[in-house]
């Protein structure tokens, strides 16, 4: 948590995580919240494929489930209320998703500074130590985006980008 404010609502952060519209649409479910870390589930969905001969869901739904992961253990990290936007995203896939299978993530906010948040994730099927894809991610704090003050976030104003 950073210097001010109160401590961050694990409760509401879920659900205004889980109302954000991609991640409703995508079925994104939150495992478990705590400070720093987070584990979620997306569960196969046909609709999501991206190669039709293969099965295999599309990679832009991996970055999104890590994204949105990422700035979820970032909120669970910072003052309750605390803006934040995405910085910056890389992501390494490592083999593709299995056709079928749900998709689990974890994620962990290593380090806060004034202005930025770091993060380092998983997506995977059975065990991490199989990785589909990690990722590596800097959230700005502060920022004109994504407050997670409310149970039904809208659009960002301020050219902010939710997480």
């Amino acid at each position: 948590m950073t210097d001010s404010g109160r401590p961050p609502d694990i409760a509401r952060i879920i659900r205004v995580f889980e109302a954000i519209p991609h991640a409703r649409e995508l079925g994104m479910h939150v495992i478990e919240l705590r400070h720093g870390h987070g584990f979620m589930r997306l569960p196969y969905d046909a609709r999501f494929i991206g190669n039709p001969k293969t099965g295999v869901l599309h990679g832009g739904v991996v970055t999104s489930f890590l994204d949105t992961l990422g700035g979820m253990v970032v909120m669970a990290s910072v003052a309750d209320g605390t803006p934040l936007a995405t910085l910056d995203l890389r992501i390494d896939y490592l083999h593709p998703a299995r056709p079928g299978s749900d998709i689990f993530g974890s994620a962990e906010c290593y380090k806060v500074t004034d202005s930025v948040a770091f993060v380092r994730g998983l997506a995977y099927h059975e065990t991490f130590r199989d990785p589909i894809a990690n990722c590596t991610a800097t959230f700005m704090l502060g920022a004109t985006g994504f407050t997670g003050k409310t149970d039904t976030p809208g659009p960002p104003s301020g050219g902010g980008q939710p997480c």
